[in-house]
């Protein structure tokens, strides 16, 4: 982390390594204990429950130990990469327990980037959804404006010129490149569909350039009081013609064929 960065560090993640499952617990509290970055993280949850598919099979969240997404969809099956308080299942995202076709929906929230072997996660979601079932993220993103935040206020690796999907699996949330979304789904496009023709790009949302920043997300302290959130949400409403510019985050949804 840079010298910003560290002298804007929540002073209950300070010290803490993300491989450890304390981590985890510190981050849900401190996410229920900031209003402006709750707020966030309703809004990105209503914007996958917006896109599940009705019908038959589960719904899995990847991720889940520091959200609280069950509670707005009570039916999706919680799980996380090692044992912590409210998750229903422990399991590695390129070794999925679940039948062939058994799942409608795979979410996720800042997940899919701490994923070591992308395509190994990506050929466990096409045999384990159904067909029409669906994938719905929100990812970090690839802009010009990004590319300058992440460099100087984040502690994950953000790396767009990576010439590999794959990373070095430091360990289950320390290793991590934030530009892998940006990459399989965006620069290498013409490759995914190739390795992946079942699995389609339904939509792609750039979005949210500032209030994730603003709220300090999940290690750095808050910047912007919770009365101000809809005066930015408007704000942010203003720069949509240059989102592709701006944004730092992306909603992704991809469908089975």
């Amino acid at each position: 982390m840079t010298v910003i960065g560290r002298l804007l560090a929540h002073p209950l993640t300070r010290g803490l390594h993300p491989d450890d499952p304390r981590t985890t617990s510190v981050r849900r509290d401190l996410i229920r204990s900031k209003p402006f970055l709750q707020k966030i993280y309703r809004e990105w949850y209503q914007r996958i429950i917006e896109v599940l598919p009705r019908g038959e099979g589960g719904v899995l969240e990847l991720g889940s130990g520091a959200g609280f997404f069950a509670e707005l969809c009570p039916q999706a099956i919680t799980s996380e990469v090692f044992l912590c308080t409210g998750i229903r299942l422990v399991a590695d995202a390129r070794r999925l327990p679940f039948a062939d076709g058994s799942l409608r929906a795979i979410v996720m929230t800042d997940v899919m980037h701490h994923i070591p072997e992308p395509q190994a996660f990506l050929a466990e979601a096409r045999r384990i959804l159904k067909p029409g079932g669906r994938i719905a993220m929100i990812e970090p993103w690839v802009s010009a404006w990004s590319r300058f935040v992440y460099a100087r206020f984040h502690s994950e690796p953000f790396r767009p010129e990576a010439s590999s999907w794959s990373f070095p699996s430091t360990g289950p949330l320390s290793g991590a490149n934030g530009a892998v979304p940006w990459i399989v789904f965006e620069r290498d496009a013409a490759r995914f569909r190739e390795l992946f023709p079942e699995l389609v790009v339904a939509k792609i949302e750039p979005c949210m350039p500032f209030r994730y920043l603003f709220s300090g997300g999940v290690s750095l302290r808050t910047l912007a009081p919770g009365w101000s959130f809809p005066l930015l949400t408007f704000l942010e409403r203003l720069t949509q013609p240059w989102m592709r510019s701006l944004a730092m985050f992306a909603f992704i949804q991809l469908e089975r064929r």
